[in-house]
C-alpha cells in the first residue's frame, strides 16, 4: 500500500470510490441526491480540501480529503474494507493533524464501527438537512506519544 497526494488524473478514480462506498454505506441516499454530490466531490470538494489516495498494486483503492483536522471525506472501494487501508489513511490524518474530528451518518454502520475501532468518540448529534438523516459528530484526541513524534 502507498500513500500520495491525490492529482487531477486520480479523480475518476476517487469518484468511483467514493460514489460506490456511499452507496453501500448510505442506502437511504436518493440517485438524484448521489448525482448532486458526486458533482460538488469533483467541482468544490476535491480543489478545496488536502486529499490523500492510497493505492494498491498501483491503482487507487481509495482516499481521505482533510480539511484542516476535520476528515471531510474517508471512501473506499469496499473490497479493501478491513484490510488497514482506511486505517493507513487515517494514521495519515493524525501524522498530519494530531486529534481529529469527523461527521458521521448515524445509520452509517460501516463508517461508525471504523471509527470506533480507530478509538473516536462520540461529541453531538445533529440533523443533515440535505438527507434528513441525523449525524453524529465524533472526535479523535491523539495520545501524546503520537504528539511528540515518537
Amino acid at each position: 500500500m502507498n500513500i500520495r497526494h491525490y492529482v487531477e488524473s486520480d479523480l475518476d478514480a476517487v469518484l468511483s470510490s467514493w460514489e460506490i462506498a456511499t452507496r453501500l454505506a448510505h442506502p437511504f441516499m436518493t440517485d438524484a441526491f448521489i448525482a448532486r454530490e458526486r458533482l460538488n466531490v469533483a467541482e468544490v470538494y476535491m480543489p478545496n480540501t488536502d486529499t490523500w489516495v492510497i493505492e494498491v498494486e498501483g491503482s487507487v483503492a481509495g482516499f481521505i480529503a482533510l480539511m484542516g483536522n476535520e476528515v471531510g471525506a474517508l471512501f473506499l472501494q469496499p473490497k479493501y474494507h478491513g484490510r488497514g487501508a482506511g486505517k493507513a489513511l487515517m494514521d495519515k490524518a493524525q501524522e498530519l493533524h494530531g486529534d481529529l474530528e469527523v461527521e458521521v451518518f448515524k445509520q452509517n454502520s460501516i463508517g461508525r464501527k471504523f471509527y470506533s475501532q480507530y478509538g473516536f468518540e462520540y461529541l453531538e448529534e445533529k440533523l443533515h438537512e440535505p438527507t434528513g438523516q441525523q449525524v453524529l459528530r465524533l472526535k479523535f484526541t491523539a495520545n501524546e506519544k503520537a504528539r511528540d513524534g515518537e
